[in-house]
């Protein structure tokens, strides 16, 4: 049974809506997208519900993370879609505002830099911030901002993007901004890819090949048993096995993003580009040199 929910274009429209649920001592669960909605986004929603009362998504295209080269005009706009899935998903308010609403007097990264804006520190200079400078601090601009009109009790952000939620959360802990970050699990398709909005701009041979991304994940996580240098290799072998795939970075790193541990819990990362479409992925990886395994 799905019920639809109620669409609040501006911030006096959002306020209106969620004074009750405040005033009632309801938990706001909030979800912040950029639409083109999938199943992926879907699941942090049925995540939010299990956290909360009212649960909250918006949907904006935030031009502030978008470098003046990237696909900002090319990303999809699917609102009525985007609507339906919200509906079958539980969310009772929807928030798409206008650039102007989110950035008085319209956007531009001249009139951004004159302005106040999140600076995020050392961990956005690496990974996918060395790749697209600035992009952090115009994520957590954003969702800095968001988090100011929804004031959720608790936001979800699927692990897809995990230097973006370790930022995130960094953020929150920092600025002391009471709101409690929970990170679900990427959701994939059959064939092991994770779903992205960006997945419909491969053609078929691309989709194809982008499934060398998890396997080469994958590959790392069997062989991390061997220490890093090991799961590295594997990853790497089937990184190069398609020649369709134009490697970014490989990364393996501590749960912080910090130092791959000899020993213990890690990460590991890969973004690609594909033709003209950029991917990224990653997955949580057991390091154990010959030593600890038998202990």
């Amino acid at each position: 049974m799905t019920s639809t929910p109620t669409l609040a274009n501006t911030r006096e429209e959002l306020s209106g809506l969620l004074a009750t649920a405040r005033r009632e001592g309801r938990r706001i669960g909030f979800v912040p997208t950029m639409g083109a909605l999938h199943e992926g986004h879907a699941s942090l929603m049925r995540e939010a519900a299990r956290h909360a009362d009212v649960v909250v998504v918006s949907i904006f295209v935030n031009p502030m993370q978008f470098a003046p080269t990237e696909d900002l005009d090319r990303y999809p706009r699917t609102l009525p879609e985007d609507l339906e899935v919200c509906a079958a998903n539980g969310v009772a308010v929807v928030f798409a505002p206008a650039v102007e609403e989110m950035y008085a007097g319209g956007f531009s990264h001249d009139k951004v830099r004159d302005g106040v804006t999140v600076h995020p520190g050392r961990l956005a200079t690496i990974l996918d911030g060395e790749s697209r400078p600035g992009h952090f601090d115009g994520v957590l601009t954003v969702v800095a901002k968001l988090f100011g009109l929804v004031q959720p009790d608790v936001a979800v952000f699927g692990q897809k993007d995990y230097q973006q939620l370790a930022l995130i959360r960094a953020m929150v802990r920092d600025l002391c901004l009471p709101v409690e970050v929970v990170g679900a699990e990427t959701v994939r398709e059959p064939d092991g890819l994770a779903l992205s909005s960006r997945n419909r701009y491969l053609d078929p041979e691309q989709r194809r090949a982008a499934t060398v991304l998890s396997r080469a994940l994958r590959a790392a996580r069997e062989r991390a048993t061997y220490g890093v240098p090991a799961a590295r290799w594997a990853a790497m072998s089937v990184l190069k096995s398609e020649p369709l795939v134009e490697l970014d970075y490989l990364a393996l790193t501590g749960t912080d993003l910090g130092e791959a541990p000899e020993n213990g819990e890690g990460r590991i990362l890969v973004a690609a580009r594909l033709g003209s479409t950029r991917l990224i992925d990653n997955m949580p990886i057991l390091f154990t040199t010959p030593a600890e395994r038998s202990a």
